[in-house]
């Protein structure tokens, strides 16, 4: 029993690597993206490179989802490491803008093999009276990255360089291999199925569209734009084909069969609410401390370890309360923090003390983290083993979906408020005109180096409108926040039963 336990500790630690490493990147690469562009310019292109990651990550959750379920979790896996790995180094050698933006590609599809993967074996390989413990501690580990990402980029680029933020990988992902090639002995029972490779390409090609459009409007065209237009446009079409093809398929890569289920479909309406509000905070909490009280942008990332404090605590606690009480009455009280974390954000100023905002953080991050282990346990509730990739691929292409969506729309929020005020406050000096880029980007705008040569007097302005703004922002933060609340309700009285069937959690209510 002792070798199987050490056997088991290899596999999640290799797993554990493995997500840790495709969640990380998502966002490690933002703040190094600065130094990357006046090292290799492309200025006009450095948008391509998050999202070629994010296109093909996303694209390949559902898809090597799918394929694990037919022909094996550890060859996907595996295959998943690799091309990360490659991707990683690839990236690293870049010489221009274009050629990084093809190597995260690469990257990206390894990544989107890796985190469904991940949560799928985690169910394969543990019996129920484990699942929760293990859900808990893999949803502590994708909240962590996901916030982690941005400082360690960061502290990075400020002391090594760029290259480093890619070859970091390199070691993990190595030892991420080794681990589960040899300690991962999956079985040989496996459903063949017909892959349903015209829904694959219509959903690459839908994804492709949606990234674009997010990515280049309002940033390098314009939302009105014709290009901008036929992006959202050539998004709906190709995805209304996914739709009518996935209806059709024999073997349909999203099976809408699944959603009639209600844990299912309440889990992934949870995945959209919780990941549109979680990514908020992530990307506006270090802009405000770096406006607001000064400093760099590592200093400014710091801010959010008490949110990763309460991600870990509420994320365990949810997967080991989930065989002693109902999914409804976890994601109630989870959804009740989280919407007083949104709340209390909203309510952020130029005057707010710096342990307020720490307190503020550390409520929402208690709130968040339950969804990031019950949501996953909650959806493969009522599915055989042989669906688990399908339905995990499925949970975490929505909740990325969502928060990458959530992030140009909260972005356009903020950026528009901050905007608007600026353009009021300074209308009367220099004709009107903006003085230096303080319409630009906050990060750039209230830089240590830009704050060194802002007369006080203008300092103080600016300050008030970006925390203004911001708390403007974390209000309209408050409606996914609201509605992850109610729809925790549908969860109704079903549990995880610990059973001695090993096969799959009983269906309870």
């Amino acid at each position: 029993m002792s070798k199987e336990n050490n056997r088991l500790r290899f596999v999640v630690a290799g797993l554990m690597l493995g997500m840790f490493m495709a969640a990380m990147d998502q966002t490690i690469v933002s703040t190094a993206m600065a130094t990357i562009v006046s090292d290799l310019g492309g200025l006009d292109k450095f948008v391509w490179v998050t999202s070629a990651y994010l296109v093909t990550e996303m694209a390949g959750m559902p898809i090597f989802g799918k394929l694990s379920d037919m022909y094996g979790r550890k060859r996907f896996f595996v295959f998943g490491l690799t091309a990360f790995l490659i991707g990683s180094i690839l990236c690293g050698t870049a010489h221009s803008i274009v050629q990084l933006s093809i190597y995260r590609a690469i990257q990206g599809i390894g990544g989107g093999a890796l985190m469904p993967i991940a949560f799928t074996i985690v169910f394969d390989v543990f019996p129920p009276e484990k699942r929760g413990k293990m859900g808990g501690l893999f949803g502590a580990v994708f909240g962590l990255s996901s916030i982690i990402g941005p400082l360690l980029g960061a502290f990075i680029t400020d002391n090594w360089n760029w290259h480093w933020v890619f070859y970091i990988n390199v070691p993990l992902g190595i030892l991420a291999v080794i681990f589960i090639a040899a300690f991962y002995h999956e079985s040989r029972e496996h459903r063949e199925q017909k892959i349903d490779w015209w829904g694959a390409a219509t959903l690459v090609a839908a994804i492709v569209c949606l990234m674009f459009a997010l990515e280049l409007g309002g940033k390098k065209y314009a939302w009105d734009s014709t290009t901008i237009i036929g992006l959202f446009a050539g998004f709906a079409v190709f995805f209304a084909i996914f739709l009518f093809i996935e209806t059709k398929a024999e073997e349909p890569i999203i099976s809408f069969k699944m959603f009639k289920n209600r844990l299912f479909a309440v889990s992934n309406l949870l995945g959209i609410f919780y990941g549109a509000g979680f990514i908020v905070p992530v990307v506006f909490i270090p802009i405000f401390v770096q406006g607001v009280f000064g400093g760099t942008a590592t200093n400014s990332g710091l801010i959010l370890l008490p949110m990763l404090l309460g991600n870990v605590v509420a994320s365990m606690t949810g997967g080991m309360l989930a065989p002693k009480m109902s999914y409804r009455s976890i994601m109630m009280m989870s959804g009740l923090l989280f919407l007083i974390g949104m709340v209390l954000l909203s309510t952020l100023s130029a005057d707010t003390p710096r342990f307020v905002v720490t307190l503020f953080m550390i409520i929402t991050g208690l709130g968040v983290g339950a969804s990031f282990s019950v949501v996953g346990i909650a959806a493969i509730h009522s599915f055989d083993p042989q669906q688990y990739g399908a339905v995990n691929s499925t949970v975490a292409f929505i909740r990325s979906l969502a928060m990458t969506v959530s992030i140009t729309i909260y972005g356009t929020i903020q950026s528009h408020l901050m905007v608007d005020k600026l353009s009021k406050i300074f209308a009367g000096m220099r004709g009107g005109a903006p003085i230096g880029n303080l319409s630009g980007d906050p990060r750039q705008m209230l830089s240590p180096e830009a704050r060194a040569h802002i007369p006080p007097m203008v300092l103080n302005k600016l300050t008030d409108v970006l925390s203004t703004s911001i708390a403007h922002t974390f209000m309209w933060a408050i409606i996914p926040a609201a509605l992850a609340l109610i729809t925790g309700l549908f969860f109704g009285k079903a549990r995880m039963v610990v059973s001695q069937a090993f096969s799959k959690p009983s269906q309870q209510g």
